[in-house]
């Protein structure tokens, strides 16, 4: 490497893929998924990041944030991310701008690890050798067929010791699909995950009513825009059962907001929407501070190297979308042994390789 690269050429597309199935949880459904993938050249590297958002990001990244980003010098990422966070200040922070940031931070740190000769868990350094992961899916669309088999699965095949189910669109089958998601996982942990269907009031019976089922963790069971309200739920909800939020924290405050309203047991962040690697870091260091564990949201593929180096990290969510996705538009996504993922430390970077010609076929 010689020394100083800077920023070079910054590219963006956006790729869709239709689901499998169709797919639905408490308060959305869909065909389709799409990811905007980030590329950002320096020194002779390309790093690769992405997100998993609207098409629109691409002409973000392309026409807007760009420009800002050439120039500047590859391995100061604090740098580029003042940048960017300043560029999009009349945008408003979250949503769109947050998640095209994302992609580029994860971009920037891949292509400092791929410019230093390193894989990028060595690059920010290693708490453990594997991160856990739980398998997500069990859409409120899917029969009881589909939702046995795809529960049994992750236990049964790649060992997971949690699953994680979707609730809320027909609150009154949810008991008899926890019934039947328990029965097909044996001695795995059940979660359930309501995206906000509910109100405070609703969400404590649904609740009591899950605890029969042993039901873990109770994902959103509020929206995460009312912390007040899922503090409450917190506080009435059986005691074996953890309350969890955060995949919508775009910012650090967002985070935070959550933390001092007692909201969760558990903290949630998803590094394709929360600044990318640098925002995960420091809401790590922010759950470290406030005594609380993290897990990853989905894209687990991405999430990698920064889940074995987080203080607290507890696990990472395998969800059925972004697993297929990931398997089908990257060489190198990890493949799950004994309820786990671990970093090719042969690879440089977060080790993964656009496939650019099975990709080209989902191009927008």
């Amino acid at each position: 490497m010689r020394e100083d690269p800077t920023i070079g050429a910054v590219r963006a597309r956006a790729f869709t893929v239709p689901t499998d199935a169709p797919e639905a949880d408490g308060t959305f459904a869909w065909d389709k998924t799409t990811l905007v993938v980030a590329e950002v050249e320096a020194g002779g590297e390309t790093g690769l990041g992405y997100s998993y958002t609207d098409a629109s990001v691409a002409p973000l990244i392309t026409k807007n944030l760009a420009a800002r980003l050439s120039g500047l010098p590859a391995l100061d990422i604090p740098r580029a991310n003042a940048v960017l966070w300043g560029a999009v200040r009349n945008l408003g922070r979250s949503g769109l701008a947050a998640s095209a940031i994302s992609a580029l931070d994860t971009a920037l740190w891949d292509l400092k690890a791929r410019l230093l000769g390193l894989p990028l868990a060595s690059l920010f350094g290693r708490a453990r050798e594997r991160a856990e992961i739980y398998g997500s899916g069990g859409f409120t669309s899917y029969d009881d067929r589909q939702l046995r088999e795809q529960l049994a699965g992750w236990v049964e095949q790649d060992g997971c010791r949690a699953v994680k189910m979707k609730i809320g669109s027909q609150p009154e089958r949810d008991p008899a699909r926890m019934a039947t998601a328990k029965a097909a996982i044996g001695a795995a942990h059940l979660f359930i995950d309501a995206n906000g269907a509910f109100t405070p009031k609703r969400a404590v019976a649904v609740a009591r009513a899950a605890e029969p089922f042993g039901v873990a963790w109770f994902e959103e069971p509020v929206t995460s825009d009312d912390p007040a309200g899922m503090a409450s739920v917190r506080a009435t909800a059986p005691a074996g059962m953890e309350i969890a939020a955060g995949e919508y924290a775009y910012t650090l405050d967002d985070l935070r907001g959550l933390l001092a309203a007692g909201a969760v047991d558990v903290a949630q962040a998803d590094v394709t929407r929360c600044g990318g690697y640098s925002g995960f870091l420091k809401i790590a260091a922010l759950c470290e501070a406030a005594h609380l564990d993290l897990s990853g949201h989905c894209a687990p593929a991405l999430h990698l190297p920064v889940a074995v180096a987080a203080p607290r990290f507890r696990h990472l969510e395998w969800f059925h979308d972004h697993v297929r996705i990931e398997r089908m538009l990257f060489d190198g996504a990890p493949v799950a042994r004994d309820g786990a993922i671990a970093p090719d430390l042969a690879r440089p970077g977060h080790g993964l390789i656009l496939k650019t010609r099975d990709a080209d076929a989902y191009a927008v």
